[in-house]
């Protein structure tokens, strides 16, 4: 299919993230505009149009691309008038917005629930009665972790782009997992160097002389995205007694700071070097930008309260094994610490951090949906 659309008018203003056929089914069904119309603005052969109509059709049994589909329709007027083009969406393999400050934001929100689904195990469960969703993953003792939650348009918006699928999507809670199209779009999100949740300037410049990816941050950030979290690998290891060498709260805990590090990352103007705010001594927080979003904002002060509680050298370790997802050895090297020293060191710092999340939040944290 030819990847050009139809052009922008004000009567039809579908976000940008929106994929291309979704855009001529919403036409389609809520303007009454011909097939044959679409087809001719969008360069395509009818036929193209038609299957995508019924393949919509037929995808409106999940309740994700229904929701979507709801939300969306309000957007498309009814009965163009004469000589009015239609809109355009879904060019480029990013769907960029232009100054769409709220499609951006969807954007880096789409890319941090990819980032969590591409996860060993990761699903995305839905129910029908909550507003908010989550991503779990069982964990190395077999229990399941929650390891980020999800606003219902996100989960909405990654279905209708099929980067989720659910092979029962009618059950009440419904449970989805990523497709080969979902870890692609990451992929090309990553190599365009467009991911707002990669590691700030001040650890690439710290890392530099210790770290042999730094000359390459894309490997190395491209590397840290599509894997799991080294707390994970950790927790499956065995000290001298058998038993796990991170417990089930270890890691918990650490996903609890590494889930409010990426919604921190969302606050205009890009990622906060929480590095500089450790080593800045004080209890001052960075700067909080009036037009950020209050989720945003508490996740900030959720990781500068961790991080007070940690200090600065705990602290650094924390953010970055739990966040930056380094691994062991590059973090001996960069410390310039003994071998095997840095999961010890780790250990205690996800003891700490239990302890004030238990002192603060309380075992389970704050309730979601």
């Amino acid at each position: 299919m030819n990847p050009r659309s139809l052009s922008k008018t004000p009567s039809h203003s579908l976000p940008d993230w929106v994929p291309a056929p979704a855009v001529h089914y919403l036409v389609h069904t809520e303007s009454g505009t011909s097939i044959r119309e679409i087809a001719r603005q969008a360069d395509v052969h009818a036929s193209t149009i038609l299957r995508q109509i019924r393949r919509f059709e037929s995808r409106r049994d999940d309740p994700l691309v229904d929701g979507a589909l709801r939300r969306l329709s309000h957007c498309v007027a009814a009965g163009p008038g004469k000589g009015t083009r239609l809109t355009a969406h879904g060019m480029g393999p990013l769907d960029r917005t232009s100054g769409d400050g709220e499609g951006q934001d969807i954007m880096h929100e789409l890319r941090r629930v990819l980032r969590r689904m591409t996860e060993s195990g990761a699903i995305l469960a839905v129910a029908r009665d909550m507003e908010t969703a989550v991503v779990l993953r069982e964990g190395a003792d077999g229990e399941t972790q929650r390891t980020a939650t999800v606003p219902r348009n996100i989960a909405q918006a990654l279905a209708l782009k099929e980067w989720i699928e659910s092979r029962a999507p009618e059950k009440r809670v419904a449970r989805y997992r990523i497709t080969a199209a979902g870890r692609t779009a990451l992929k090309d999100m990553i190599l365009a160097g467009d991911d707002r949740a990669a590691p700030p300037a001040g650890f690439a410049e710290r890392a530099a002389h210790f770290d042999p990816a730094a000359s390459d941050p894309l490997l190395h950030h491209m590397r840290n995205s599509l894997t799991e979290s080294p707390l994970v690998g950790l927790s499956r290891r065995r000290d001298r007694a058998g038993k796990p060498f991170l417990s089930r709260a270890h890691v918990a805990a650490g996903e609890r700071l590494r889930e409010d590090f990426e919604l921190s990352a969302l606050l205009p103007g890009g990622a906060i070097d929480w590095l500089a705010f450790l080593e800045g001594g004080d209890a001052e927080r960075p700067d909080r930008p009036a037009e950020a979003s209050p989720v945003t904002l508490q996740a900030q002060d959720r990781v500068a309260a961790a991080l007070r509680s940690l200090g600065c050298g705990l602290g650094e370790v924390a953010l970055r094994v739990c966040c930056h997802l380094e691994g062991m050895e590059t973090l001996e090297k960069r410390m310039d610490w003994s071998a095997r020293s840095g999961k010890i060191v780790l250990r205690i710092a996800l003891t700490q951090l239990m302890r004030h999340y238990e002192e603060a939040e309380g075992p389970h944290g704050p309730m979601i949906g």
